[in-house]
């Protein structure tokens, strides 16, 4: 996400960009399809004058085609409900980097806007800031990048469709190098009788189409 400042009560939120994670049958994480809109600001925004030049977006631009928070949000979470349906899970987990600023925005949004059936998991997320930290040595989005061999581009940074496709490049590097390991763990898992049907069902996790208690 890109926002007008760092107050989720307050700021606006201005792009949001959703990278959907695709699995490969032996299991290893590779990343999906992009889907991204402009934000309009909700009504008494503040927008901070110093996010504004780091993102460099104008809010106001003619041809910024911007859609209201509700709109933009319902058409994040139409795609992310068909990945979950699609991968028989019961929710999704948000990654990103950083990841509680960008799920305190989203949900300040999803109240503001009064948007139901969120499909996102109320508290829990995947920080690519703690993973590169623990697999790279660096918690710098740019930095964690270039370390992992892959391509970044500082004149596109800032930019909510391409540091969610970085970050999601980065998120499946980490797992999949780590792919030995979850394997170990999840066949112990098994052994232990964690992984069925009926363990799964006593985890009590909504369903997607469940109302979760509010925050």
């Amino acid at each position: 996400m890109e926002t007008g400042g760092f107050n989720v009560a307050t700021d606006a939120l201005l792009e949001i960009a959703l990278v959907l994670i695709d699995m490969h049958g032996d299991g290893t994480l590779r990343r999906g399809a992009t889907h991204d809109f402009h934000v309009r600001p909700f009504e008494g925004a503040r927008l901070d004058p110093a996010s504004l030049a780091v993102t460099g977006i104008d809010p106001w631009h003619p041809l910024r085609p911007a859609l209201p928070e509700r709109d933009a949000l319902q058409r994040v979470f139409r795609e992310v409900r068909h990945a979950v349906r699609a991968y028989n899970c019961r929710r999704a987990i948000l990654v990103g980097h950083n990841a509680a600023f960008d799920l305190a925005f989203l949900n300040a949004a999803v109240a503001r806007a009064d948007v139901k059936r969120n499909p996102f998991h109320p508290f829990s997320c995947f920080d690519t800031a703690t993973l590169a930290g623990a697999a790279l040595g660096q918690t710098v989005l740019a930095k964690a990048i270039t370390v992992a061999g892959l391509d970044w581009d500082a004149d596109s940074a800032h930019n909510a469709r391409y540091d969610a496709e970085r970050s999601a490049d980065l998120f499946c590097l980490v797992c999949n190098r780590l792919r030995d390991s979850h394997r170990c763990a999840e066949e112990r898992a098994r052994e232990l009788g964690w992984v069925s049907d009926a363990a799964e069902a006593a985890l009590g996790e909504p369903p997607l189409d469940a109302e979760l208690p509010p925050l």
